[in-house]
């Protein structure tokens, strides 16, 4: 099915609209020990498996930055149209970031998105802010709500 397409000046029109939410996806064990290597936090609350077991949460967590790290591919791929007029995306940052709920191995998790601001920077370039919402499956505390920044350029 075809998406039907939106130009990037009209995404103001979409504020406090969910304009996309993703698939449940799985925090699987191997993913949470890939990021503790790639960025070097083997903490072990998220890769030993036995302690964790012991520890407050029951299981290994994952890293709250791995959540973060889903949401610029997410965003766009998720989108319920294509967005016209732009040559680039760029992640922006963040602003107010909370971790509420740990996610623990093996759970699944979606986003929620819904654009809360939208300001034309001049030169072709449109920030959008973005409230992110990540549910865990069957929970109904987030594991985490977050204000992305996108900065869309012509």
């Amino acid at each position: 099915m075809t998406k039907p397409e939106v130009p990037v000046e009209n995404l103001k029109e979409y504020l406090d609209k969910e304009i996309s939410v993703t698939d449940w996806f799985e925090i699987t064990q191997e993913r949470i020990n890939q990021f503790a290597e790639c960025t070097e936090d083997p903490q072990w609350i998220h890769i030993d498996e036995e302690k964790a077991s012991k520890g407050p949460f029951g299981a290994t967590i994952a890293h709250g930055l791995l959540l973060l790290s889903f949401v610029p591919p997410f965003f766009k791929d998720y989108l319920q149209f294509t967005l016209t007029g732009t040559s680039v995306y760029l992640n922006y940052g963040f602003d107010k970031v909370r971790f509420i709920n740990p996610v623990t191995a093996g759970s699944r998790i979606r986003i929620r998105f819904v654009p809360i601001e939208f300001k034309e920077k001049g030169k072709g370039r449109f920030l959008i802010k973005v409230s992110c919402t990540f549910e865990i499956e069957n929970s109904e505390k987030p594991a985490c709500i977050a204000e992305y920044l996108a900065m869309f350029v012509k």
